[in-house]
C-alpha cells in the first residue's frame, strides 16, 4: 500500500496581480496613493464625529463603525500587494494567508451587515421622525452594531478553519495577487467540493440577504414619503438617504459583477479593497453638510474658522 505524501505547507508563494507585467510600478505608486486616502479619509471622518458632540447620534454611530471596517478592508491586502509590486517579496506566511482569508470574509460581511443596519436606521428616521431616538436607543445601536461584527466573526471563522484543516501537499503558488479560498483550495490535496459549496453560498447568500432586507426598507420609505404628499418631505428623504444610496451601490454592484463573470474578479476586488474604501468616506463628506462643518472644525481647531 502506497503512502502519500502529506508535505507540511508553510508558506504560500503570491503570483500578483495577473496580466499586469511591466505595469507594477504605476500600479505600484497607484496602490500606495489610494491606501493612503483611504487612511486619512477615514480617520478623518472617525475624528470629526467623535469631537463634535452634534454628530452624536445613531446614524454617526453607524458611520464610525464603517469607518473601522474601511481601514481594515483597505489594509487587508494593500500593504502586502504593494511588497509584491515593489519586487521585494512575494511569500506569505501560513499565518498571514490564514489572516487574509479571515478578516476578507470577517470585515466584508461586517460591511455588508452595516448598510443593512443603517438602511433600517433611514427608515425608521424618515418613517417615525416623532419616535426615532426613542426607537434607536443607544442600546439598540449597540446590540446592532456588536451583532454585526459577532455574527461575521463566526461566519468567517467557519470559512477560514473549513479552508485551513484542508491538507496542502501540492504547490504552494497560489496563482492570485491574496490569500482567497478559492485560489487556495485549488492547492490541496483532498475533496475541496464541501468548502468551495459551503464558500460559494456564504458569500452568495448573506449579500443576497442583505440587499433584500434594504430593498425591503427603502420600499417602505418610498411608500411613506408618497403618502405624505410634500415635496419637503421627498426632499428631506432624498437628503437623508442618498449618501447611503451610493455606498450600497458601490458595495453590491461589484459583488454582482463577480458572480456573474469570472474575468471580472480581479478587477473588481482591487476595487472593492482598495478604491471603494476611498470613496465611502469621500461620499459622506461631500454629501452631508454636517459631516463638512465637523470636518472643518476638525481641520481649523476651533469652532471659528478663518474663511
Amino acid at each position: 500500500m502506497g503512502l502519500v505524501n502529506h508535505t507540511v505547507v508553510t508558506h504560500f508563494i503570491l503570483l500578483g496581480i495577473p496580466n499586469t507585467d511591466g505595469l507594477q510600478t504605476i500600479l505600484f505608486f497607484t496602490f500606495l496613493a489610494f491606501y493612503l486616502c483611504a487612511l486619512l479619509s477615514n480617520l478623518l471622518i472617525l475624528l470629526a464625529i467623535l469631537s463634535d458632540p452634534h454628530l452624536h447620534t445613531p446614524m454617526y454611530f453607524f458611520l464610525c463603525n464603517l469607518a473601522v471596517v474601511d481601514i481594515g478592508i483597505s489594509s487587508i491586502i494593500t500593504p502586502k500587494l504593494l511588497v509584491i509590486l515593489g519586487g521585494q517579496n512575494r511569500v506569505i506566511s501560513l499565518g498571514g494567508c490564514m489572516s487574509q482569508v479571515f478578516f476578507g470574509h470577517f470585515l466584508g460581511s461586517t460591511e455588508c451587515l452595516l448598510y443593512t443596519v443603517m438602511a433600517y436606521d433611514r427608515y425608521v428616521a424618515i418613517c417615525y421622525p416623532l419616535r426615532y431616538l426613542l426607537i434607536m436607543n443607544w442600546r439598540v445601536c449597540a446590540l446592532l452594531a456588536a451583532t454585526t461584527w459577532i455574527a461575521s466573526s463566526i461566519h468567517s471563522a467557519i470559512l477560514t478553519s473549513l479552508t485551513f484543516t484542508l491538507p496542502y501537499c501540492r504547490s504552494n503558488v497560489v496563482d492570485y495577487f491574496f490569500c482567497e479560498i478559492f485560489p487556495v483550495v485549488k492547492l490541496a490535496c483532498a475533496d475541496t467540493h464541501i468548502i468551495e459549496t459551503v464558500t460559494f453560498t456564504n458569500i452568495g447568500l448573506v449579500p443576497m440577504t442583505c440587499f433584500l432586507l434594504i430593498l425591503m426598507s427603502y420600499l417602505r420609505i418610498v411608500l411613506s414619503v408618497l403618502k405624505m404628499n410634500s415635496a419637503k418631505g421627498l426632499l428631506r428623504a432624498a437628503s437623508t438617504c442618498a449618501s447611503h444610496l451610493a455606498v450600497v451601490t458601490l458595495f453590491f454592484v461589484p459583488c454582482a459583477l463577480i458572480h456573474l463573470s469570472k474575468v471580472l474578479v480581479a478587477p473588481v476586488q482591487i476595487f472593492g479593497n482598495i478604491v471603494a474604501p476611498m470613496l465611502n468616506p469621500v461620499i459622506y463628506s461631500l454629501r452631508n453638510k454636517e459631516v463638512k462643518a465637523a470636518l472643518k472644525k476638525l481641520m481649523c481647531g476651533n469652532w471659528r474658522c478663518s474663511k
